[in-house]
């Protein structure tokens, strides 16, 4: 992974993927889950999304996975909670009620550290991840998880037109990462305002993954 981007990124605060509200495809679509009160929701590369928040508002627990310490501060004190901060090897595991995040290189990640999950909410891990390291993530993100159900949000555009991150997931490439594992849904596409970074044309697919039975 592009660990010194990402650390610049957040250390000259270069965040503009960062969102002010809660987002909208999110609080649209979460219900799809269909998950019970308490449930337990990873975000995996979560930076200070204020998506957790609004989990955490509507009665779920949330667990996630950031390479930024800056990030993970910046989050706990936009909660206004004081975590508890213990070391797994090179891992960094800031808790507080109802939540977990664990700080460090997603990939060092393990399923014993991360504990139980009730479903996965990746809007911004796979799209930030450059195509030869996609399929290593998207088989560790279910085998830490133990392929819970995910709701997943990708960027459709012209590749040639924009440099990413993000980074663009076709259809079929969600279903080349994820068809032997999950059944794949596409509950949305929808424009992307203005295009993507004011540069293109581009479109968001969220998907609703729920694990095949073998």
């Amino acid at each position: 992974m592009q660990h010194d981007f990402w650390h610049e990124r957040w250390q000259n605060n270069q965040i503009g993927f960062h969102l002010a509200e809660a987002n909208p495809l999110l609080v649209k679509h979460f219900s799809s889950l269909n998950l019970q009160q308490g449930a337990r929701v990873f975000l995996p590369l979560c930076g200070k999304t204020v998506d957790i928040a609004w989990l955490l508002t509507q009665g779920y627990c949330v667990a996630g996975a950031e390479l930024s310490q800056i990030a993970i501060e910046d989050l706990f004190n936009s909660l206004n909670l004081i975590p508890t901060i213990t070391t797994h090897g090179e891992i960094m595991h800031y808790s507080a009620p109802n939540i977990d995040v664990f700080v460090g290189d997603i990939f060092k990640v393990t399923p014993a550290m991360l504990g139980k999950v009730d479903a996965v909410y990746d809007r911004a891990a796979l799209v930030a991840l450059p195509n030869e390291i996609r399929g290593n993530y998207t088989t560790h993100i279910g085998a830490i998880t133990q392929h819970a159900p995910q709701l997943l949000i990708c960027f459709v555009y012209d590749q040639s037109l924009q440099a990413g991150p993000p980074f663009s997931v076709s259809a079929e490439e969600a279903k080349l990462h994820y068809h032997n594992l999950y059944d794949l849904m596409l509950l949305a596409t929808e424009q992307v305002d203005g295009g993507l970074k004011g540069v293109c044309p581009a479109t968001e697919q969220v998907w609703l993954l729920k694990p095949l039975r073998h």
